[in-house]
């Protein structure tokens, strides 16, 4: 199974962390892991990048390319 990464824009503490990660174990990814400081989520999973998107705005967050 193949690692996705992400940048995502607007984290800035575990609080966000958390809540991204679960907003991405809902879609249905696995081994997901947060890395505020850089702005980044790895997650294995086949996952739409649009449903990704909308998850992670739906959040407050943004995926950012």
């Amino acid at each position: 199974m193949t690692t996705t990464t992400i940048h995502i824009s607007g984290m800035k503490c575990q609080h966000c962390a958390a809540t991204t990660q679960k907003a991405l174990e809902a879609l249905g990814a696995i081994e997901v892991q947060i890395d505020v400081v850089k702005g980044e989520a790895r997650y294995k999973g086949s996952i739409d990048g649009e449903a990704v998107r909308q998850a992670i705005a739906a959040k407050g967050f943004t995926v950012v390319d």
